[in-house]
């Protein structure tokens, strides 16, 4: 294959990747909030309950859900960092760095360890997200994978 169109099927396919993954991760998080488990919309305080004696435990104990308002606030930045990962996760499996992935897991899980520990809708988020994601530029990596090398 010609080095110019190789050139633009990794570029179609980080492309593909971030934009794509974009779409689907969104759409997923948005049927994981309307899910019955999903956790009490809102700001997270159930019914009664407010961590002030009332009997209900505190807000920080409780989930509003990976689609909530507190999870989106604990997890600012997200949309940037998902795209930075979907970018590294494809252009390691076009390269064959297969083990690159989970250097990506590694640093994301680590940088978001204390967001992560505070807030039960923040880690439903960052899972199922991170999930979504890494599945789609997995498969777009391996399809892009499949184009340079026939």
């Amino acid at each position: 294959m010609h080095p110019v169109l190789q050139l633009l099927v990794v570029v179609a396919m980080l492309a593909v990747s971030v934009f794509g993954g974009w779409v689907l991760t969104s759409g997923v998080l948005r049927l994981a909030g309307r899910s019955s488990d999903a956790g009490t919309p809102g700001d997270g305080t159930p019914p009664g309950g407010a961590g002030d004696g009332s009997g209900g435990p505190a807000p920080d104990t409780v989930s509003d859900g990976p689609d909530g308002e507190r999870a989106r606030a604990a997890l600012r930045g997200g949309t940037w960092i998902g795209i930075l990962e979907r970018l590294a996760v494809t252009g390691m499996v076009l390269v064959g760095e297969n083990e690159g992935v989970a250097l990506v897991l590694a640093v994301k899980g680590l940088g978001r360890y204390p967001e992560l520990r505070e807030n039960p809708g923040a880690s439903e988020r960052f899972v199922i997200g991170t999930l979504a994601s890494l599945l789609w530029a997995g498969v777009v990596g391996y399809a892009g994978r499949e184009l340079l090398f026939v």
